[in-house]
């Protein structure tokens, strides 16, 4: 099978990354956390367009009438 240096370096780095925190989660994050605050770059959140992730959710109530089900109202 043929090996992406690359990827296995990427590999490598991110497992002594979560290794250097004990695989907890919590504290990796923590310290992203803390070097993007150090960073000193805006961040922005984007936020969500109603109705567009829905539809890809499958949620019809916030699609409105045109997406439900009405396969059992035409009996």
């Amino acid at each position: 099978m043929w090996k992406d240096e690359i990827v296995e370096e990427i590999h490598r780095i991110r497992e002594e990354y979560a290794k250097s925190f004990s695989y907890d989660l919590n504290a990796i994050f923590a310290d992203l956390r803390k070097k993007q605050e150090e960073s000193g770059r805006e961040v922005v959140t984007l936020s969500r367009k109603p109705g567009l992730t829905t539809r890809w959710s499958g949620r019809a109530r916030d699609i409105g009438l045109e997406a439900m089900d009405t396969s059992l109202h035409s009996i």
